[in-house]
């Protein structure tokens, strides 16, 4: 018997009673290869530095409000983050994940244009088919007609515009040059609508993980996105909650295309699992055009800047750019993205393998010509992710990839520290699922 409310009521999930890096363990004694957990745990489980650096933290202190008083890790945090972060940022607001980070970067950007006396920029544009958390703003500021549907009433208008998903979208004859030009010019087009003096900010992913699966954009794409911003006086806000970190064989998932943001979101990786934290990144000019005003963001949580936290997210990010963990997740990745296209890029209900380091999409189709998604009254995804559980495998399936009704993919986000023998596993499981799972070979 048990009084959690869960995810979902009609399955009972299994106890989780261990870690030993790349697998969970239940209460049962089975073990699962964790690759699926949200793009959470990139150092694996029971890391030996990071839970000394909790323990060492809590001897010391555990708690300081931040309204009275920071701390040592939380400091550390920030300079370290700041130093390895792109050009132009310079200022590290902690939270406790990623839905409020996003939280903080929609209403920073607001209160920073009110602060330069410019209060008719009020209006958000992000892209279709994204995911930025689960809170009012932050969903509201995502692109999944699923998720937001029946929060509809409740949410904030926001506008937009087209995802570069280069796989479903891109022209026939197109170049990925075209393709990439044509997608980023919505974003003028939007502007110009809503009337350029009244657009605060552009909000995306580097790389859209949850609700399309590992979409890396196309080469020029977020060049001229960036220019485009500039352009008009917005702010160009990246959500790396699930692509940073290290997770795409960059520490910032932006730094692959040389992008500047003004606002920059992480979380998940930040923590890697042992606490919850995210952060909110922003440039020198924001924070300075807040301390020349006010001096005060209006604001804030409880456990912002949580010392415990800080001292796991500081520890996470020490090893991560410490023991060369970052350009293992990109040869990790390039390495497993081979291992996948050599057992199922001729899969005939398999149209794409993508992504970037350790961070992999795989989207199933009916047809590898047309491009043809399976009936979403299948439920694909979801079987999918039930087999491969039952098979020993957490990953990341979802539904609704095309349009948040239509399509189904699954995401894959292994630890960096995952051996090439847990690779084959991967490989393996997936092979093994999809076989119980997919309609027998045509």
């Amino acid at each position: 018997m048990t009084k959690i409310f869960p995810r979902h009521s009609k399955w009972t999930a299994p106890v989780a009673v261990a870690g030993e890096g790349c697998y969970l363990i239940d209460a049962a004694g089975k073990r699962y290869l964790n690759v699926g957990d949200a793009a959470v745990s990139c150092l694996g489980h029971a890391d030996a530095d990071v839970t000394q650096a909790i323990k060492d933290q809590l001897d010391k202190i555990a708690f300081a409000h931040s309204g009275f008083l920071t701390s040592e890790p939380a400091e550390e945090l920030a300079e370290l983050l700041v130093e390895n972060a792109p050009e132009g940022i310079d200022r590290v607001y902690l939270v406790s994940g990623g839905s409020e980070a996003v939280e903080a970067a929609i209403k920073l950007a607001r209160q920073y244009f009110l602060e330069k006396g410019e209060p008719e920029r009020r209006h958000l544009i992000a892209r279709r088919q994204s995911y930025h958390g689960n809170t009012l703003g932050a969903l509201a500021a995502g692109g999944n007609e699923w998720r937001r549907k029946q929060f509809d009433p409740l949410l904030m208008d926001v506008s937009h515009i087209a995802p570069c998903y280069e796989y479903a979208d891109r022209h026939d004859g197109e170049t990925l040059e075209e393709y990439g030009q044509r997608t980023a010019q919505e974003l003028e087009t939007e502007i110009k609508r809503l009337g350029p003096d009244s657009v605060m900010a552009f909000i995306a992913e580097p790389v859209v993980g949850a609700t399309l699966g590992a979409v890396t954009a196309v080469p020029g794409y977020f060049k001229h996105i960036r220019e485009i911003c500039d352009k008009y006086g917005v702010l160009l806000i990246l959500d790396e909650v699930m692509c940073g970190m290290g997770r795409t064989g960059h520490l910032f998932a932006c730094n692959a295309d040389n992008i500047r943001p003004d606002i920059l979101c992480i979380a998940k990786g930040l923590g890697a699992g042992y606490q919850p934290i995210g952060a909110m990144l922003c440039s020198g000019d924001i924070y300075d055009t807040i301390t020349d005003g006010s001096g005060f963001f209006q604001h804030g949580h409880t456990y912002i800047g949580h010392p415990v936290a800080a001292a796991a997210g500081l520890a996470v990010v020490k090893a991560l750019t410490g023991r060369g963990l970052v350009a293992q997740a990109h040869e990790k990745g390039a390495q497993l993205k081979d291992m996948l296209v050599q057992r199922f890029g001729q899969h005939p209900f398999i149209g794409d393998i993508r992504g970037k380091g350790l961070f992999l999409g795989i989207e199933f189709v009916t047809d590898r010509q047309t491009k043809t998604p399976f009936d979403p009254a299948l439920k694909l995804a979801a079987k999918l992710k039930r087999q491969a559980f039952e098979n020993g495998l957490i990953c990341y399936p979802m539904s609704g990839t095309r349009d948040g009704a239509v399509g189904d993919h699954i995401l894959l986000a292994p630890p960096f520290i995952i051996s090439n023998a847990e690779m084959a596993e991967l490989v393996d499981k997936l092979d093994k699922t999809f076989a119980e799972i997919l309609p027998s070979h045509p």
